[in-house]
């Protein structure tokens, strides 16, 4: 596809708003708002009691708290996915992982914004804390994975990345164990 125009709308810490048009196949011009967003990671950390990590925390744009697995953005180009993940594993839970295995990566909204995320499952934890954001207030919440499955059949679980982390975490410990 061509690109005819394209105008940045909005910018912040973590993502851009442009605005672009360009040529569809069939000769038309269409006009597109999309987000550019920072690389992002997403945590499923279990600990030695083989519970999951969850974080409870407040997110302004749905109006409520959630629960969710850890995750954040990727600090610039020069982190790896793998550091990240360390890193907000340790400032939103307090631990790091001695093992670390990547799950799955992907795009979480590409029909309007690029945001790649890079899910991991994090084992054999250590307490190793690091200060979190200003703006992060998180209660850690250890659950079992069936008690995981009854948050998210009974509605308490609606975070998508959060489901999805736990699905793929469980799939990669029952066919290794």
């Amino acid at each position: 596809m061509k690109k005819n125009k394209t105008t940045l709308a909005y910018e912040c810490k973590i993502f851009d708003v442009w605005e672009e048009e360009f040529d569809l196949p069939n000769g038309k011009t269409a006009k597109q708002t999309w987000i550019d967003h920072k690389p992002t990671v997403a945590i499923v950390a279990v600990n030695e009691k083989n519970e999951l990590l969850l974080i409870k925390q407040y997110r302004n744009a749905v109006k409520k708290d959630l629960l969710e697995i850890p995750a954040g953005s990727l600090d610039g180009t020069a982190e790896s996915p793998a550091v990240c993940a360390q890193r907000e594993l340790a400032e939103e839970t307090g631990f790091q992982a001695k093992t670390i295995v990547k799950l799955f990566e992907g795009y979480l909204l590409p029909g309007y914004c690029n945001e790649y995320m890079y899910f991991f499952l994090a084992k054999d934890l250590i307490h190793a804390p690091l200060t979190p954001d200003d703006d992060e207030f998180i209660e850690t919440m250890p659950v079992s994975f069936s008690k995981a499955q009854e948050l998210l059949n009974n509605g308490e679980i609606i975070d998508a990345k959060t489901v999805l982390g736990i699905m793929l975490a469980e799939k990669y410990l029952q066919q290794t164990s």
